[in-house]
C-alpha cells in the first residue's frame, strides 16, 4: 500500500477538495479509502493503483452524498460529473406512466368484445395468433384482423385522432387522383 497507493494521496486530496465543502470531509474520505483498501491486502493484481484509488474515493463520496439527508445544491450538481445513472423514474414520470396505463386500459375496455379479448390475449397474455384462434374458435385471419383493428383504434385515440385524419387525407387524395397510386 505504501508503494502503490500512498504516492497518490496529494492528487486525491486535491481532487476531493474540489468536490466537497470542507477539508475535514476530504480527510474522512481519504481515511475511509485507506480502510477499504487495507481490507483488500494484495495490490499486485491492480493494473492501475491510482485509478483504483480514485474509483474507491469516488464511490465513497457518492455513498456519503446519498447518506446525507440534506443534500447541498453543489453536491447535486456534482453528481452529473460522476456519471451516476439513477435508474428510478422521477415521480412525474411515474404519474404520467400510471395515467397512460389507465388510459390504455380504458381504451382496451372500450373495444368491441371479441377485439378486446383478442388484444388482451395477444398483447397482455402474449399468446400467439394461432393459440388465440384455437381458444376462441375463430380463424387466424380473424385474430389478425381484429388485433390489427383494435390496435389501430387504440393508437388513434392515444394520438388524438391523428392517425385517422391522416388515413382520411390519404384516401381523399387517392380518390381525387387515382393515377398517383
Amino acid at each position: 500500500m505504501a508503494r502503490e497507493i500512498l504516492p497518490h494521496e496529494a492528487a486525491l486530496r486535491a481532487w476531493l477538495l474540489r468536490r466537497v465543502s470542507c477539508r475535514s470531509d476530504a480527510e474522512d474520505i481519504i481515511q475511509e479509502c485507506y480502510c477499504t483498501l487495507s481490507e483488500r491486502g494484495d495490490f499486485g493484481s491492480i493494473q492501475s493503483p491510482r485509478a483504483y484509488l480514485f474509483t474507491v474515493a469516488r464511490n465513497l463520496l457518492l455513498q456519503e452524498i446519498r447518506r446525507n439527508r440534506i443534500v447541498q445544491i453543489d453536491s447535486v450538481a456534482e453528481l452529473d460529473r460522476f456519471d451516476v445513472v439513477c435508474e428510478e423514474p422521477s415521480p412525474e414520470r411515474v404519474a404520467a406512466g400510471r395515467n397512460e396505463l389507465a388510459l390504455v386500459r380504458q381504451l382496451i375496455a372500450d373495444l368491441p368484445a371479441r377485439a378486446r379479448k383478442i388484444v388482451e390475449l395477444r398483447k397482455i397474455e402474449g399468446l400467439s395468433q394461432k393459440e388465440i384462434a384455437v381458444r376462441l374458435g375463430v380463424s387466424v385471419n380473424v385474430v389478425e384482423n381484429e388485433a390489427s383493428r383494435g390496435l389501430k383504434v387504440i393508437l388513434d385515440r392515444l394520438t388524438g385522432g391523428a392517425l385517422a385524419s391522416k388515413a382520411r387525407k390519404q384516401n381523399d387524395d387517392s380518390a381525387r387522383n387515382p393515377r398517383a397510386n
